[in-house]
């Protein structure tokens, strides 16, 4: 089972690789392209996608307010310059 925030290595995937929702512990990122069929495969695609949306949903309303404005951007530190070892 899909939880959200909970670590940064789960993916889930909907519709084979078709949209992946890629699981971190201050961001939940959604990437792909679902089409949602008026046909059987249609519909597991849309209850496999609600669910994953109603996990986010819900993990978020348990932080009541817990919750920050904004999450803070990353990296949190600006990339340094690393000496080239070849000169």
């Amino acid at each position: 089972m899909f939880k959200p925030y909970s670590n940064d290595d789960d993916v889930l995937n909907i519709q084979g690789d078709a949209l992946t929702v890629s699981n971190g512990t201050t961001r939940v990122v959604l990437n792909g392209t679902l089409e949602l069929t008026k046909d059987q495969r249609g519909l597991k695609a849309a209850l496999a996608l609600k669910e994953a949306v109603d996990a986010v949903v819900a993990a978020l309303q348990s932080e009541g307010n817990a919750l920050v404005a904004k999450v803070k951007e990353e990296p949190d530190e600006k990339p340094g310059v690393v000496k080239n070892p070849f000169q």
